[in-house]
């Protein structure tokens, strides 16, 4: 259904992400906002009633029966559009600073609580990318973004990238009505839950990736693989970038709670956010120490290739040397005229070839 245009007295401007903008002079014309229909990016909305799904309504019916204390709404996008946003702030009053910032993939996790009570909530979203569909040099762990929005009538979830999903999320919770029941507070919760719980599948999905550079490094025979290694850590960077910041803002909801059970399952989501951190901090650490182990067994393989070939170096300077001396086309020289004095010089020269060879070998240099 379309949501119904709210009228404005006149066209506003909405302000920067980082300084409002300066009071018009009087009489002047200000641009108007591009507003869109925000169901157009919708994947599902609700009205939940005692944490039961009620009949598909009018979506303008559904807020109105919310705002008068008949349950909650709960609207649900994916990759809305600026002006799709724009038109959340007429009907759910949301700030468009806020709005703004759940425009962004790259936006840091944050917790903001904003003057009339809304709680906006910023997250990042991880995904593992599985090597068989991973192009080359490409990203191990790809990265969005959620975005939650939370008033006393209404929660608002906005999500970019292909990873974290929240359909789930919305049929887990309306298998559970008494969860449900407690209103938008559960759905923010149940947002995070699943968000967290990404991080720990993709904490254990790249663990076996770390268990097998570090294998093939200390391999026998194994080659160093100085590019994946980088690009692991590279990933593992971006990780600890998604799950570090969120462990304030978790905290501090827990902490805000007033229902004891509820301020529980938000410190159950935080004890498993700092495992998650727990987990990346040591994986970043031990991939730090495979790639000085790479880089020294580099240096030292190719240390050893240098010494290979400076051993057959110095064995082929010898008949070099003395093929150059007996080519000058002097004709006075050393057994020159004997009829034995080529078969002595080859054999001179093997000589010294096989002594240098055999010590070369016990210096394990060959």
């Amino acid at each position: 259904m379309k949501l119904l245009p709210v009228p404005v007295a006149r066209p506003i401007r909405m302000p920067s992400l980082r300084s409002l903008p300066p009071e018009p002079e009087q009489g002047a014309v200000m641009d108007p906002v591009d507003v869109g229909d925000p169901l157009e990016a919708a994947v599902d909305w609700a009205l939940y009633v005692d944490g039961k799904r009620q009949p598909p309504n009018d979506f303008a019916s559904a807020c109105a029966a919310a705002r008068q204390g008949q349950g909650f709404v709960w609207l649900g996008l994916f990759e809305p559009t600026v002006p799709q946003l724009n038109g959340l702030e007429p009907v759910f009053g949301l700030h468009p600073l806020a709005l703004e910032d759940a425009s962004g993939v790259r936006q840091r996790p944050k917790l903001e609580r904003l003057d009339d009570g809304t709680v906006f909530l910023s997250l990042r979203t991880i995904g593992y990318v599985e090597s068989a569909v991973r192009s080359e040099g490409g990203e191990i762990v790809e990265t969005g973004s959620a975005s939650v929005f939370v008033g006393d009538w209404f929660a608002v979830t906005v999500r970019r990238g292909r990873y974290g999903p929240l359909q789930p999320v919305r049929r887990q919770l309306e298998a559970n009505p008494k969860q449900l029941a407690r209103g938008p507070i559960a759905v923010m919760h149940a947002v995070i839950d699943s968000v967290v719980d990404g991080y720990l599948r993709v904490a254990d999905a790249v663990e076996e990736d770390v268990e097998e550079i570090e294998n093939h490094v200390f391999a026998v025979r194994g080659v160093p693989q100085i590019e994946r290694i980088y690009e692991l850590k590279r990933d593992l960077i971006e990780m600890k970038r998604s799950v570090a910041p969120l462990h304030a803002p978790l905290r501090l909801l827990a902490e805000q709670q007033a229902d004891r059970e509820m301020r529980q399952y938000f410190l159950d989501v935080h004890d498993h956010l700092e495992q998650v951190q727990e987990q990346v901090g040591n994986y970043d650490e031990l991939m730090s120490s495979i790639l000085q182990a790479a880089v020294a067994r580099l240096s030292v393989s190719e240390n050893e290739d240098m010494r290979k070939i400076s051993a057959w170096v110095a064995i082929a300077a010898v008949p070099t040397m003395i093929a150059g001396i007996y080519g000058m086309n002097f004709e006075s020289m050393p057994e020159l005229r004997w009829p034995l004095g080529y078969p002595l010089v080859i054999a001179v020269m093997m000589a010294v070839c096989l002594m240098m060879y055999r010590n070369f070998r016990r210096q394990r240099w060959l």
